[in-house]
């Protein structure tokens, strides 16, 4: 990316199954094909101390893991990944595009696990220091479409993609909240759609925030917030 540019953050969010791997990859493709420098991360993981925590927290026999040391984990995971890996590329001018971001803390922990979402969302903007998307990308999927589609082939689920539907049904709500309260900052899909309108459609809204003069998306580039500290409009 050219280095007049600060870097672009941009976040892929939904409910298991919706296809958000598969549309990050594909839209790093045609990005680094434009001759744009491309992280494509994920979360939680991203860093050696977050894929140990990834599996911790989401592989089967670990024991319990009771909601509030669950929302600690993913945001201990976070926080490494913002700060060792997101900011980093961000300072390099880079294009970041992360497999699932504060949202799905504040959607799976906030609304799945009944803690609160703005609790949630609190611990998540302090571990992060307040970094926040340009744009977040939500496939929005069905809890029964998405469950189909995690266990074709016989796949096994992971801890919380095995939840009941009743779970990622309030998930699914959360996320669609999110997006309708900065809608601005949110490009909402259905994930039903083909793998390739979905791809187009993504990409067109890419470019248009890329369009923009140099300075205006550096104006964007998130700032770390004081610790504890409200974020202005309360959104991801």
């Amino acid at each position: 990316m050219n280095k007049e540019r600060a870097g672009v953050f941009i976040a892929f969010e939904g409910g298991d199954g919706a296809g958000k791997s598969t549309q990050a990859a594909r839209l790093a493709a045609a990005l680094e094909s434009r001759g744009y420098t491309v992280l494509h991360t994920r979360e939680p993981g991203g860093t050696p101390v977050g894929e140990k925590l990834r599996s911790l927290v989401l592989d089967h026999g670990n024991g319990d893991i009771d909601a509030h040391t669950e929302a600690l984990i993913f945001a201990a995971s976070r926080a490494a990944h913002a700060s060792q890996v997101i900011r980093p590329a961000l300072g390099r001018g880079e294009i970041v595009l992360t497999d699932r971001y504060i949202d799905s803390s504040v959607a799976y922990q906030g609304a799945g696990r009944n803690l609160g979402q703005d609790a949630v969302r609190s611990l998540n903007e302090w571990a992060t220091s307040g970094l926040q998307p340009h744009l977040t990308v939500l496939l929005d999927v069905d809890p029964g479409m998405g469950r189909r589609r995690r266990t074709a082939g016989q796949a096994a689920e992971d801890r919380l993609e095995s939840e009941a539907d009743e779970f990622h049904t309030r998930i699914r709500g959360a996320f669609l909240d999110l997006a309708a309260s900065r809608p601005e900052s949110y490009l909402v899909l259905p994930a039903h759609l083909p793998v390739e309108d979905l791809a187009e459609r993504i990409l067109e809204r890419v470019d248009t925030l890329l369009a923009g003069p140099p300075e205006a998306v550096e104006d964007a580039v998130p700032q770390p917030a004081v610790p504890g500290a409200a974020i202005d409009g309360g959104g991801p």
